[in-house]
């Protein structure tokens, strides 16, 4: 069994990057990770200093799609990038250095700042966490303690201090309790995350281009925006959901736990070729297996993902007008 000692307040000299023996690389960035994305994209924007940055310096409700897909590729990075991970996290630290401000009440914001950058991170730990619980068969106690272990890990990644890093897997829990209860805010950010779902457009990609737009608003996303809805405010805290103003009866939960049930059923027939998919998951589990060059970079946002041209040097984007597609642009587009 897992000890439940505390980890060392001392980060490693050069930290290590989770790799396949981990459980986080079992379901962060899986299929069944997908479902989660509207819980965890309002749920750190309810943090009052992330969700002022994001309201003031994203562009997300212009370009949904291409802003989530293009940011997921250093996000996963940072866990399956391998030898050169610690590299991405500092891309990533370095995308955030001018997102400040002041917000509409007056409090003075920083996306650097030690608790804003570590809140954000923490939501990807409890969106693992509760993918794995809810869409992926459960977990046991020792499996909880171990991802949050893996998350520290991945967390030294960024090289940004660990002072406020909870020391325990009991600390994390106390820590996640008081966010949610005394901190986070109904920001304007979390609802513009949230109302997306109602609000998104017709996906721009090549087997839904057709698609007649009347369709989509009138039948396909207003079906699926009601089940959205349902797993975003399923996978919330009650203190969240009181927050939101949301409404969650014992119906609601009987009937997420039966529909919880369901995914995971799914999740243990689909095979892995199509559950880790994503080209950057997918480089780093090629890599592993020795079925990719070790020294072959991972795969980049191809350029219909990248921001508008005039934001492309915008130092707040990843865009990576560096990737050389030369002849392996199908093996850096697919992670194959």
């Amino acid at each position: 069994m897992v000890s439940q000692a505390a980890v060392s307040h001392e980060p490693h000299s050069e930290p290590r990057p989770l790799g396949p023996d981990s459980l986080t690389w079992k379901i962060f960035g899986s299929l069944y990770y997908g479902p989660t994305g509207f819980f965890m994209g309002m749920v750190q924007n309810m943090h009052p200093g992330l969700g002022a940055g994001v309201e003031f310096h994203s562009e997300i409700g212009s370009e949904p799609y291409q802003r989530v897909l293009r940011s997921s590729y250093p996000i996963l990075g940072v866990v399956f990038d391998g030898p050169r991970a610690r590299q991405t996290a500092q891309e990533i630290v370095g995308y955030h250095r001018e997102i400040k401000g002041v917000d509409a009440q007056g409090r003075r914001y920083h996306a650097l700042d030690p608790g804003t950058f570590y809140w954000a991170h923490a939501v990807f730990f409890m969106q693992t966490l509760r993918t794995a619980e809810h869409f992926m068969g459960g977990l046991t106690d020792p499996q909880r303690e171990q991802l949050w272990r893996e998350h520290y890990q991945w967390y030294e990644m960024y090289g940004m201090s660990m002072r406020v890093v909870p020391q325990s897997w009991a600390d994390f829990r106390r820590y996640w309790r008081d966010m949610c209860r005394d901190t986070l805010e109904p920001t304007q950010a979390a609802w513009d995350v949230y109302n997306l779902i109602d609000t998104a457009p017709v996906p721009p990609f090549p087997v839904l281009r057709r698609l007649p737009e009347p369709l989509w608003e009138k039948a396909i996303r207003p079906a699926g925006a009601g089940l959205v809805k349902f797993i975003t405010v399923g996978l919330c805290d009650p203190a969240v959901r009181d927050t939101m103003g949301f409404t969650w009866t014992a119906r609601d939960q009987w009937l997420f736990d039966r529909l919880c049930r369901a995914i995971s059923a799914l999740n243990r027939v689909t095979p892995d070729e199509v559950k880790y998919a994503a080209p950057r998951v997918r480089a780093a589990r090629r890599r592993a297996a020795g079925k990719r060059p070790a020294d072959m970079p991972p795969p980049e946002a191809p350029e219909s993902l990248w921001p508008a041209p005039e934001h492309r040097a915008d130092p707040k984007h990843y865009c990576p007008v560096h990737a050389d597609p030369g002849g392996a642009t199908f093996r850096q587009l697919t992670g194959f």
